[in-house]
């Protein structure tokens, strides 16, 4: 039997405009540039709900109503939500139609789709509970199920995630993570067989995700009954075929003029049409299965690149200089008790400001140039690094009294969670 578990990335981040040196202490506005064609996130926001988000839900739908036994799942970035509401309102609305139909899940993840697991647990916590709260407050449901950024996965992660409650999380199915297994079976965290794992069968989803309109590609054109057989192929070989993609795959990577939108409306028909096939929802395909050995990951392994690791936000000086200089800014940020500093901070910890500045090249080059809405990785730097300039100078503004209630509100929390852990 092949139970396919579809899970969609839904996530567009606050592009930085250029922000100028001299910008710094005359401008606090860092992510509306209105006037700029590669950085306006209205206008990006628009062009994406129109290409990808509206019409794509519009077919999971249809698929939903036509096909009883189709079910799929989402992560929505809570700053993705976010522009949703400011921007396309109607497309939060395409979500809760889907949702209301009981058979779309929703995954948890931190809030700004971010990078505060390098450096920072709690940082990392409270952005999970925010985004928890977010999904709860517009589709009235908890997620069960985590999804780290870009799959991001190593043991540390998943012990806090576990540690929050959740049933399990999904990962990249990455060979040297695997070794000699599949990706079709259920696993389990090192030390800890009740946190169960869901790992991206990566070859058949970038089928999708990157080749569907490669005319180079042995397999092209990539249709629904061809697509269906390759599921098929794993009966019997494995409990669930994880079909992991960015949602942007329809319509935005993939345009609306090399089929994409023909086939996903086609695809649940076709497999569906074998009589041991299936889908399944994160949450379905946790419980139903027990986990058939332990994943160990002391390193990090993500779905980015050729590498599957953290090379896309961490393989050059200048993103290393910006990660450090992000962190170094977060006690004081939050020791202001100024909420408007701290959402901006935790904006620049959205981990598509570090990945426009990565200079990597060859198989993943294109890649990266055709995501980055900079001229190059070094202007994605500076105006990022003119930003945390401009906050610096901000918090040296912030009123005393602000800091000293901030850290009496500190200093008595400290002393609850104290005296509760006693």
């Amino acid at each position: 039997m092949s139970s396919v578990c579809l899970y969609f990335q839904v996530h567009q981040p606050r592009r930085i405009k250029r922000y100028r040196f001299f910008d710094i202490g005359n401008d606090h506005e860092y992510f509306n540039a209105d006037g700029d064609h590669d950085t306006n996130n209205g206008r990006i926001m628009r062009k994406v709900a129109d290409k990808c988000y509206l019409p794509a839900n519009d077919a999971l739908l249809d698929n939903l109503t036509k096909h009883p036994e189709f079910k799929a799942s989402f992560s929505l970035s809570g700053v993705a939500l976010e522009q949703f509401e400011e921007y396309a309102p109607e497309v939060i609305e395409s979500f809760k139609r889907l949702v209301a139909t009981g058979r779309v899940e929703i995954l948890g993840e931190t809030y700004y789709h971010s990078l505060s697991f390098l450096r920072s647990p709690d940082e990392f916590r409270e952005q999970v509970r925010m985004h928890a709260d977010k999904v709860r407050t517009l589709f009235g449901v908890t997620p069960y199920v985590f999804r780290n950024t870009e799959l991001i996965y190593r043991n540390d992660i998943a012990a806090m995630v576990s540690d929050m409650g959740y049933l399990g999380m999904l990962a990249e199915g990455a060979d040297h993570m695997l070794e000699w297994r599949k990706p079709t079976f259920v696993y389990h965290a090192k030390d800890d067989p009740g946190f169960k794992l869901l790992l991206k069968h990566y070859k058949l989803s970038d089928d999708i995700a990157f080749r569907f309109s490669n005319k180079d590609w042995e397999e092209w054109p990539l249709t629904a009954p061809k697509f269906a057989q390759w599921i098929n192929a794993h009966n019997g070989d494995g409990h669930v075929i994880n079909l992991f993609m960015d949602y942007e795959t329809f319509g935005e990577h993939q345009w609306e003029d090399t089929g994409i939108f023909d086939f996903l409306r086609a695809m649940p028909e076709q497999i569906l049409a074998h009589p041991d096939n299936s889908f399944v929802t994160p949450t379905e395909a946790l419980t139903r299965h027990a986990p058939v050995g332990e994943i160990d990951a002391p390193h990090y392994v993500s779905w980015a690149d050729v590498e599957r690791d953290l090379s896309a936000w961490m393989s050059n000086p200048i993103q290393h200089d910006a990660l450090r200089a992000f962190f170094d800014l977060e006690a004081e940020v939050k020791r202001s008790g100024d909420p408007d500093l701290l959402t901006d901070w935790r904006r620049l910890s959205t981990s598509d400001h570090f990945y426009y500045m990565c200079t990597k090249w060859f198989q993943d080059g294109d890649v990266h140039a055709y995501f980055n809405p900079y001229e190059s990785p070094y202007e994605a730097f500076i105006a990022y690094m003119n930003v945390l300039g401009d906050m610096r100078l901000r918090l040296t503004k912030v009123p005393k009294q602000k800091r000293a209630l901030w850290d009496s509100i500190t200093h008595k929390a400290r002393g609850i969670v104290a005296a509760i852990k006693s």
